[in-house]
């Protein structure tokens, strides 16, 4: 194990890591710990009482932070005709059908976000090895696979973000940026909790939201005290 430096130390020192923060006091903290060179993202980890494995027990879905993420999201479509130009028009970074399906083949992806029209999908399912490992493929259900493109777009760059549970039952997600004011990140800290309780599976048994933790990238984690979070 690598040991820690003076600085990591000291930031571990100032968390309490047995005590359970509340929602603003966890967010100060991990503003405060963000202490890197760059402006790091803060971070929310959420362990859910779900086994994904189960396809009953599977929680993925898309909210919109009400803040913005603070990052720059490239988006990409597969669309053809009005429909690729309705994309260019609302911000798409990369627009194309074949054309774009070899570049993509060839290694070249140049885009966060993959958005497609419905009859793009014949030809995107042929990059299901290369989209689906870096969870690029579009995806009805999360509204990427859709006629209305622009409105598509405009909502990858607006703020929309997917979560999806990990075999260990926790989801991961950004909330925003150290340099946010807190209020901001605690707006968008509880855009993505609401959407992740709404999403409870119906295969959930027993406690649904278990433990969560906020950090910034390089910072401790902080507990927060679930019940202040929400009654699930």
């Amino acid at each position: 194990m690598a040991k820690l430096t003076k600085k990591a130390k000291a930031m571990a020192g100032a968390v309490d890591r047995e005590k359970l923060y509340g929602v603003d006091e966890a967010i100060a903290l991990a503003k405060t710990n963000a202490t890197a060179k760059f402006d790091e993202t803060i971070e929310v980890a959420l362990n859910l009482g779900v086994d994904p494995r189960h396809a009953d027990q599977m929680v993925r879905g898309v909210v919109t932070l009400p803040k913005g993420t603070g990052k720059t999201v490239r988006v990409g479509v597969f669309a053809k005709g009005a429909k690729a130009d309705e994309a260019r028009e609302a911000g798409a970074d990369v627009v194309g059908a074949e054309d774009l399906l070899e570049i993509v083949q060839g290694g070249k992806i140049e885009f966060d976000r993959c958005i497609a029209t419905p009859d793009m999908m014949g030809l995107v399912g042929r990059l299901g090895k290369v989209l689906g490992p870096k969870g690029l493929m579009p995806n009805p259900k999360l509204g990427t696979v859709t006629m209305n493109v622009a409105e598509a777009v405009k909502a990858a760059k607006g703020g929309q973000v997917e979560y999806r549970v990990e075999k260990a039952g926790i989801i991961h997600s950004g909330i925003g940026k150290a340099s946010f004011p807190a209020e901001d990140l605690r707006a968008n800290f509880d855009a993505l909790v609401d959407a992740i309780v709404r999403a409870k599976p119906s295969g959930a048994k027993g406690k649904y939201l278990r433990k969560v933790a906020v950090s910034s990238s390089m910072g401790p984690g902080v507990k927060i005290d679930v019940a202040e979070v929400s009654a699930a």
